[in-house]
C-alpha cells in the first residue's frame, strides 16, 4: 500500500494537543509513520512537499518532517505531467498547492492520500476518484477495522 502525507499532516503534532480531534489525529498519523518505518506501507514524497518543507519557519520542525524523505519508496518530481495534472485540478476549484500534492500522489501511484483538512477532503472527493481519508480514517483502512 503507497500512502501520501501532505504537508497538514505531517505538521499536525505542531498543532495545540489539547485538543482531543488534533490529539488523536497526531497519534493516528505516527502510527501511519511506523506502519511506513516498519515496511508494512511505503511512503510517497514529492517536490511539493520540499519546497512546503522548506518554507516551514521552525528550523526544528523543518529537519523533523525532512527525515521522512529518506524513508520514502519514491520522490515525485513536479514534471510536465504533474503540473499539468495540478492545473486541471487547480480549475476544477482546488489550491495550487493541493493541487499539487494530489497530482503528485497520483503520479507516485499512492493508494491514499491522507490529510488533516475538512474542505480538501470534500474537495478532492468532488473532483477527483483517489481514495483521501483523515489520518484516523486512513489507519483504520490500513489495519483493515471494519472488515468484519
Amino acid at each position: 500500500m503507497r500512502i501520501y502525507l501532505d504537508m497538514c499532516c505531517f505538521n499536525r503534532p505542531y498543532d495545540d494537543q489539547t485538543q482531543g480531534r488534533i490529539r488523536l489525529e497526531t497519534e493516528a498519523k505516527v502510527l501511519l509513520q511506523q506502519k511506513v518505518k516498519d515496511a508494512q506501507c511505503d511512503l510517497i514524497w514529492s517536490a511539493t512537499l520540499d519546497f512546503e518543507c522548506s518554507n516551514n519557519p521552525y528550523e526544528e520542525h523543518r529537519h523533523a518532517i525532512q527525515q521522512w524523505r529518506t524513508l520514502a519508496a519514491k520522490i515525485v518530481v513536479a514534471d510536465h505531467a504533474v503540473v499539468s495534472k495540478a492545473l486541471d485540478l487547480a480549475r476544477q476549484g482546488l489550491g495550487n498547492y493541493d493541487a499539487l500534492h494530489i497530482a503528485s500522489a497520483k503520479a507516485g501511484k499512492a493508494d491514499l492520500f491522507v490529510t488533516t483538512d475538512d474542505r480538501l477532503i470534500k474537495k478532492i472527493r468532488a473532483v477527483d476518484d483517489l481514495p483521501v481519508m483523515l489520518p484516523g480514517e486512513a489507519l483504520a483502512f490500513l489495519e483493515n477495522w471494519y472488515e468484519n
